[in-house]
């Protein structure tokens, strides 16, 4: 079983829930292009100011010493950076303390000659046997039968592993976006406008919003990214192409504030972007941030390609996914530096 290629789309006049299979390759441009060029944006200011660059949270990649000789240079080499949506903080942005899980994981490869990047979603609902983990700060993990997004828990370092457990691929850099930062960041582009073809109502994720064109502000925002009881059939797959529309409106939304036009406006997206972010050890320095902005920049478009790990439903839980036998090829493609295969 696989997800389908219909899902919702972005359109000029904000974000409608329409299928549109055609639209699906300029979605994935919009929303790594225009996150590599938030990330440039990014980096340029906080070396200019540097009150930001204390913003940027850094952890472990791993538990344990780093050998500072073997660790990767985003300036060279293919690379693979697990991307993670996590969940905190509550709504009111309070730091609780907790890591909570993460909502959503992204595995990242950027070719060696910068010809391509392929990206795979890792559905949270993934079953696997959860490795070992050591502590980094919030406690060792013994492992064992679960979730793939349990593993945050215990820090990225541990999500980190079990990705790695997952799809023998080895990591060599995290980026961790708090899903509250999310909200900041909407908020700090006056919104993001959205058109829903019918109310979208869902408890769970605090989300009460009538059908039509409007304007949402960070709060709504994130209950729409949180949501999967409003969207498709509730399932975690259903949000994945959920979230990967908001993301695309969120890339499209900074594109069309000019915002190299409006320096307040940009410091304040960026002051928001660098509270939400944690980073590994490595890719919190200034150089590697910079060196990683200018090699996704310099991707053509068109080699931009974004899919979710094939999947089967769990046999002993049926509300649960696990990898179908062709998943392993995508992720053998990743470690081999080769294209995806094209069933992918």
């Amino acid at each position: 079983m696989h997800p389908g290629t219909n899902g919702p789309s972005h359109h000029a006049g904000g974000v409608r829930y329409r299928h549109a299979p055609s639209l699906v390759r300029r979605r994935r441009v919009l929303l790594v292009g225009g996150l590599a060029v938030l990330l440039c944006l990014a980096v340029l200011l906080v070396l200019a100011v540097s009150g930001l660059r204390d913003n940027l949270s850094v952890e472990p990649l791993r538990a344990g010493t780093v050998d500072r000789g073997q660790e990767t240079a985003a300036a060279t080499g293919a690379l693979n950076v697990l991307v993670i949506g996590s969940d905190t903080r509550d709504l009111g942005g309070r730091d609780t303390g907790d890591r909570g899980r993460s909502d959503a994981l992204i595995l990242v490869h950027l070719a060696e000659d910068d010809s391509r990047v392929d990206a795979v979603q890792i559905p949270r609902d993934t079953l696997m046997d959860l490795p070992a983990c050591r502590d980094t700060g919030y406690g060792a993990s013994s492992g064992g039968r679960g979730m793939i997004n349990a593993a945050l828990a215990h820090g990225p370092a541990c999500s980190v592993v079990a990705v790695e457990e997952l799809s023998g691929v080895r990591i060599d850099h995290f980026v961790e976006m708090d899903f509250d930062g999310f909200a900041e960041i909407v908020d700090a582009l006056d919104g993001l406008p959205v058109d829903l073809p019918e109310p979208m109502t869902d408890p769970r994720a605090d989300l009460d919003l009538p059908a039509g064109a409007q304007t949402v502000d960070g709060r709504d925002a994130l209950a729409l990214f949180r949501t999967r009881h409003a969207v498709g059939d509730g399932s975690d797959i259903a949000r994945l192409e959920h979230q990967q529309m908001l993301l695309d409106a969120l890339a499209a939304r900074v594109e069309e504030r000019h915002l190299l036009t409006r320096p307040d406006m940009l410091y304040s997206l960026l002051e928001a972007v660098t509270s939400a972010v944690t980073v590994d050890e490595h890719l919190g320095s200034m150089r590697e941030m910079a060196a990683l902005g200018a090699r996704l920049g310099a991707v053509d478009p068109a080699e931009i390609t974004v899919t979710t790990m094939p999947w089967g439903a769990a046999p002993s839980d049926p509300n649960r996914v696990v990898p179908a036998e062709d998943a392993q090829a995508v992720f053998d493609a990743l470690a081999e530096d080769r294209p995806l295969p094209a069933a992918a």
